[in-house]
């Protein structure tokens, strides 16, 4: 009870803060990422073997210096998701613009429902929340809701507040069910780590052994709905552009896990372009493929 009644204390304040503009939320960061990074170390340590694996060609002052970027940027992401609570739709749209809608809203006006994919890459948060702003047709992205319900919840009601279907992991099957004579779009995380019992496809992703979850790919082949890819781009603190990226117009032609491949690879090439954005603070290798001897799938970039 008194957990509770502490997240809803902390609710409160957060939302007073995000009454304030965006500047001056902007001063905070900087103060939250001299506390991140100078004085609690918040994970310093995974980060820094993060970025030491994936980048083994680079020195250790390349490495630094990407890990004070990513901790820059992660203070900011924080504020701007504290900002989620009152930002405007009208600031919102100025801030995350999205290009390149035709092709999707194309397939939505006829009918056909769609699927897209995207990262823990700038500021997802405010992805989700603008990807209602943008398509008239029901959106549905996935999620995993947190382990606080008091704060799940809270969050659940932010995230919708601009029109998104918020669906959890366990749940995607039975609203795939409920929607399917519905024009939709599914969104889904291709950077979530899988459980360690369904971690059945790995591949070579960042220079590591990496599970993947195959989600996406089996909805498409069974629904046979065309992929795309939300690439983020940061144009400058606190404002996003949003390419609408087709990947795989006809499922039911792809073999193997190609479509799965296409996504990861296409993650890896964008992040390797500018890693700080990335979110390194994740313990995304904490599991390992049992059988290592295995040959897995080539993280060579496509694209």
């Amino acid at each position: 009870m008194l957990n509770k009644a502490f997240s809803y204390i902390g609710i409160f304040f957060i939302y007073i803060i995000s009454l304030l503009p965006m500047q001056v939320l902007y001063l905070f960061a900087t103060l939250a990422y001299w506390a991140l990074y100078h004085v609690f170390g918040y994970r310093k340590k995974v980060v820094r073997k993060n970025l030491t694996d994936a980048f083994p060609e680079k020195t250790v002052q390349e490495i630094i210096t990407i890990e004070k970027r990513f901790f820059k940027y992660l203070a900011a992401v924080i504020v701007e998701i504290v900002k989620m609570s009152t930002i405007t739709k009208a600031e919102l749209q100025k801030r995350y613009v999205f290009k390149n809608t035709d092709r999707i809203k194309e397939y939505l006006n006829q009918g056909t429902s769609v699927l897209v994919c995207s990262a823990h890459y700038g500021n997802w948060e405010w992805g989700t929340l603008a990807f209602g702003l943008n398509f008239e047709a029901s959106s549905y992205p996935i999620y995993k809701p947190l382990s606080n319900k008091v704060f799940d919840n809270w969050f659940y009601q932010i995230r919708t507040r601009f029109g998104n279907n918020m669906t959890p992991m366990k749940q995607t099957y039975r609203a795939l069910t409920e929607t399917k004579e519905l024009s939709t779009v599914f969104c889904f995380g291709n950077d979530q780590a899988p459980p360690k019992n369904e971690s059945h496809y790995w591949i070579n992703f960042l220079n590591q052994p990496t599970a993947i979850q195959l989600g996406i790919e089996k909805i498409a082949k069974k629904t046979n709905r065309p992929v795309f890819y939300i690439k983020v781009s940061v144009v400058k603190k606190g404002y996003y552009e949003i390419d609408c990226i087709p990947l795989v117009m006809d499922p039911s032609k792809t073999n193997g896990h190609e479509i799965t491949d296409l996504h990861v690879r296409f993650l890896e090439n964008i992040i390797r372009e500018e890693p700080a954005y990335w979110l390194w603070s994740h313990r995304r290798w904490k599991h390992q493929p049992e059988d290592k001897t295995t040959p897995l799938p080539s993280n060579e970039v496509l694209l």
